[in-house]
């Protein structure tokens, strides 16, 4: 019950709002390089997705690189960019983006893959090239589980965000290693009750948009293994 005080006394700290180093600053740090590296992440995941999708190969390959990136320790590897290229943001995208963009791959290419073939043939019988088949009728149709995938990717992204602050960066992070060096139990679990709350939300929002582009999104299962189920096709996310 102490330690529940101790969380609700700095939250209603007005010191703790205010400034350069206040929650809303941090907010909006966190948010800043979250969105960053998953929209870089996107970029790489997306246009890769759809084309080994469409092509129907690389299985193995997307398999093992969802595996391989689960078994790296992404404080390690932040580790590791912070000595090749110095303290700053960049090893810390750089870590953020190599998690981002397995979720958002393995979404987009079993969407993209799993399209009943009648409907490609008939978008090529309609004089549609195989780009803009993948674009404007492959894509549309797995939009409710690239979202999926895109979803989380942002929650991975923004509750792995926190090790900003291992490098001296801003963010949510900061409140919890300064509460632990300090022992500050308040601001140490004041951080943590932040990044979870900032991940639910993130995590609502991108529910909502799912939501909306899916017909039927009751059929959608949001746990893993996911599955999703349409009337032509049924697709496994591993």
């Amino acid at each position: 019950m102490d330690q529940l005080q101790l969380v609700l006394d700095w939250f209603g700290n007005s010191a703790h709002w205010a400034g350069d180093r206040g929650i809303p600053i941090r907010v909006l740090e966190h948010l800043n390089f979250s969105a960053t590296a998953l929209g870089i992440a996107f970029v790489i995941g997306f246009p890769l997705g759809v084309t080994l999708g469409f092509l129907n190969k690389g299985q193995s390959l997307v398999v093992g690189l969802v595996n391989a990136v689960r078994a790296l320790p992404t404080l390690g590897l932040l580790t590791i960019f912070v000595i090749l290229s110095g303290i700053g943001l960049l090893p810390v995208l750089l870590s953020l983006i190599i998690i981002a963009v397995p979720p958002i791959l393995v979404a987009t290419f079993e969407g993209v893959r799993g399209v009943d073939r009648s409907i490609t043939d008939a978008a090529h019988a309609m004089g549609m090239g195989r780009q803009r088949t993948a674009y404007l009728v492959q894509v549309p149709i797995s939009a409710p589980l690239i979202v999926v995938g895109i979803r989380n990717s942002a929650i991975q992204v923004v509750s792995t965000a926190t090790i900003a602050a291992f490098v001296g960066i801003g963010g949510l992070g900061r409140f919890v290693f300064d509460g632990l060096a300090s022992r500050d139990f308040g601001q140490l679990a004041g951080g943590a009750v932040l990044v979870a709350i900032l991940a639910l939300g993130v995590e609502l929002v991108l529910t909502l948009i799912q939501r909306a582009l899916t017909p039927g999104t009751r059929n959608i299962l949001t746990t893993a293994p996911l599955a999703i189920k349409t009337p032509n096709q049924k697709v496994h996310i591993p």
